[in-house]
């Protein structure tokens, strides 16, 4: 069975391992000379393919983020530059054989179904290649979609903007802060771009405003101990707790980021719950505020010549750029329009992978979400399912039952996050990958785990909820996994671990804790079956 891949980043260079891995031929199209995609930081701005700043740091930590069978080095940074997230890439691509099945520099003109799709199910690609500019048109047994969503710019309209005279950009076109030194800025919007941009900014600039509608909760990737916040939190105990007590979860969460710096002193508390938008991760941007380097400023009203008049009635004046931190427009402008339209950034997937209406499923969107976490181990499950929807082994349910997923998914977003045009491909980091996982068969039985293997079962259930819990069983089962998920810690503080201080910190671990640990997890897993 022939697939083609489309993208070679984060989400096509899994999508090659999982064909791979089932059996299936990749044909992998990537319009540029590299992989990586987002992260494949290059100077230039190039149109349509968006790119990290440079000084970009990802917001999760390594072992939450990585590939369930390929663990990042242990003596990479807990939290990497974009440079080592393409070496790891890199490592990635060169320990699977992946970059033979790529064609570099071919772009993808148009996908539209075979003319004899209702009984084969094929593909009809145009591709063309841009060096020697030739388009050829290929049949396909099924195709893998992983562009992702961070190319097509969303340029918002504010009033008197086409006249004022300063400079306007998109984060996307933004790489560095050589250039905007002694300037004042506005940048307009507070997702992590946002941050991002207004953390490195006022350190050149001479001021720097950023404007926000309704504010934003502030997670800290350091958090209690100096420990990774998301290898703390994104665990199947926190997460259990957040179904049952979500209103005690959100006051939890609140408490503990207010004692870093309280969010209403700083103008940035908003009306929502925490856990009612995508995590903004920003570690610095407290204290560029606090120095007075970046003042918290309300929404647009209108634009003058040099100036912009905010809703509160404020004006400032000599405003040298105004830098659209406003996110992207979701979209395939290649795939024709019968198969998956977006309106307004809202998609109908069913698990957001598969059009629910096709009758074959043997198209796949991967890497089309927004998650509490990482999205490389989503994106590598996705691929895992969709690679074996493909060759047969997994039946998809019923058109009817996918529309029922697809609007009760829609209606929980809804009720859950703050309406938002980034919130339409909202998932929870750890349900989804459990839904996932369900449907490929490689689900955790957590029973027998607890049962069995008690240190293990603790772990998986108390412990960072990382990739590897979805390789200790079904399809796919990798036999590094329990050592994997047993080591995670020990890989994650390893880097730090660069002056030795000849302190005595084993601990045994006594038969009593054990048995504690044992029926903990029972009692913690009979709660969890029950939702």
């Amino acid at each position: 069975m022939k697939v083609a891949v489309i993208g070679a980043g984060a989400s096509g260079l899994t999508a090659i391992k999982c064909c791979l891995d089932e059996g299936l031929e990749p044909v992998c199209y990537e319009r540029t000379d590299e992989i990586g995609g987002l992260w494949n930081f290059k100077e230039e701005i190039r149109p349509g393919q968006a790119s990290v700043m440079k000084s970009t740091v990802i917001n999760t930590s390594k072992e939450i983020m990585c590939y369930s069978d390929f663990p990042i080095p242990a003596e990479y940074p807990i939290f990497m530059h974009n440079k080592y997230v393409q070496q790891y890439f890199h490592l990635y691509d060169k320990e699977f054989g992946l970059r033979k099945y790529i064609k570099f520099q071919h772009e993808i003109i148009s996908i539209t179904k075979h003319p004899e799709f209702s009984t084969s199910g094929q593909w009809r690609i145009v591709v063309k290649d841009i060096v020697n500019d030739i388009t050829t048109e290929i049949i396909y047994d099924a195709v893998l979609i992983c562009t992702g969503h961070h190319a097509d710019v969303n340029i918002p309209t504010f009033p008197g903007l086409d006249k004022f005279k300063g400079k306007v950009i998109h984060s996307h076109d933004y790489k560095q802060s050589k250039g905007y030194e002694d300037k004042r800025i506005l940048i307009i919007g507070i997702g992590n771009s946002g941050g991002d941009a207004a953390v490195e900014l006022s350190r050149a600039a001479s001021q720097v405003y950023l404007s926000t509608r309704r504010g934003s909760w502030i997670l800290n990737r350091v958090s209690d101990r100096g420990l990774p916040v998301d290898m703390l939190n994104l665990n199947r105990f926190f997460t259990l707790l957040q179904y049952l007590f979500p209103v005690w979860a959100n006051t939890f969460m609140e408490f503990k980021l207010n004692r870093k710096f309280d969010h209403e002193s700083y103008a940035l508390k908003p009306n929502h719950r925490v856990f009612a938008q995508h995590p903004m991760v920003n570690d610095d941007l407290p204290n560029r505020i606090i120095c007075g380097a970046v003042k918290v400023k309300t929404d647009i009203a209108e634009f003058t010549e040099t100036g912009v008049r905010f809703v509160d009635g404020t004006y400032e004046d000599n405003i040298d750029v105004v830098f659209l931190a406003t996110g992207y427009k979701f979209g395939f402008p290649f795939l024709d329009k019968s198969v998956i339209e977006v309106k307004n950034n809202h998609v109908n997937l069913y698990k957001y992978v598969f059009p629910p209406d096709l009758g074959k499923n043997t198209l796949a969107v991967i890497g089309f979400i927004q998650p509490w976490g990482a999205i490389m181990p989503l994106s590598e499950l996705q691929c895992r399912l969709a690679t074996r929807v493909f060759k047969g082994n997994v039946t998809l349910p019923s058109k009817s039952e996918m529309w029922v997923d697809i609007e009760d998914k829609k209606t929980k977003m809804s009720e859950k996050y703050v309406k938002s045009q980034r919130h339409t491909i909202q998932v929870d980091y750890i349900p989804y990958q459990d839904e996932l996982a369900k449907l490929c068969g490689c689900f955790p039985n957590l029973v027998k785990i607890c049962l069995t293997d008690p240190v293990l079962g603790f772990k998986c259930l108390f412990g960072s909820c990382t990739p590897y819990q979805y390789r200790l069983r079904g399809p796919g089962a990798w036999k590094g996994a329990r050592k994997a998920i047993l080591t995670q810690w020990d890989r994650t503080m390893a880097p730090l671990k660069t002056r030795p201080l000849n302190l005595d910190t084993k601990q045994s671990q006594s038969g009593f804790v054990l048995f504690y640990m044992f029926f903990v997890s029972i009692f913690v897993l009979f709660l969890y079956m029950l939702i």
